[in-house]
């Protein structure tokens, strides 16, 4: 195995004659937490759906372990887990419903109990037996988060995860962050809030117009200057 869990290698990504990425490349070892800043439209997401093989770069090569993404078998997905705008959860199931589906998909043995813990977490024990159709914004991501750990993922990426959180629900997800980091899980973020990105990353990368425009270890990285930073970069 290489310390270099995550390598891309000048990825590019065209819808028609847009380019969402130009050229991307960096890696990350394992244990490593990335935060990625940039203004919309900068290819933050599409980063994040390449990254995740949920679609495929136009050029470029991704590496995993030191293996061509193409080359690794198809349940290696299970190794991800995701968080993004869309829950991806069932409203006609309840919550608990919703996590046994999943469980089944990842092949858990244990599935009673991880999701007794992660509810638990979550803060949504005593909402299990509820349908998901009546959660709120702020439960449906706490309950997404919930999916997303469930199996216990070595790589988490997660597209902007604060949206529609409120002061708790992100309390609760800045929590679970840093106990996964702890745990040595490589992390990949991307937000729009330069303060919480900037607090749990141990590495910081801006985006724009689909390049990595600053890529860094945060310990480089002043947090009284990096507002400025980030301003200097995107301007």
């Amino acid at each position: 195995m290489t310390s270099k869990l995550i390598k891309l290698d000048e990825i590019t990504k065209r819808y028609g004659y847009l380019e969402a990425l130009k050229k991307v490349s960096f890696y990350l070892e394992r244990g490593e937490f990335l935060s990625i800043f940039g203004p919309n439209g900068a290819g933050k997401s599409t980063l994040l759906k390449v990254l995740s093989s949920q679609t495929r770069p136009s050029s470029g090569q991704i590496f995993f372990d030191g293996i061509k993404l193409g080359d690794l078998p198809n349940d290696f997905r299970r190794n991800f887990g995701v968080i993004s705008h869309q829950p991806f959860l069932y409203e006609n199931l309840s919550a608990e419903a919703n996590l046994k589906f999943y469980g089944k998909i990842y092949g858990l043995t244990d599935v009673g109990r991880r999701i007794d813990d992660i509810l638990k977490k979550v803060e949504l024990s005593d909402r299990k037996d509820d349908y998901v159709r009546n959660f709120s914004r702020g439960m449906l991501q706490r309950l997404s988060i919930a999916r997303s750990l469930l199996h216990d993922p070595e790589i988490i990426l997660l597209d902007e995860p604060y949206t529609g959180l409120d002061q708790h629900a992100s309390y609760i997800l800045s929590n679970i962050l840093k106990e996964q980091f702890n745990h040595s899980k490589t992390i990949i973020m991307v937000t729009h809030n330069l303060n919480r990105g900037y607090d749990l990353a141990s590495k910081i990368a801006i985006m724009k117009r689909g390049k990595i425009v600053f890529f860094d270890d945060k310990v480089n990285i002043p947090k009284y200057e990096f507002e400025d930073i980030y301003l200097a970069k995107v301007s």
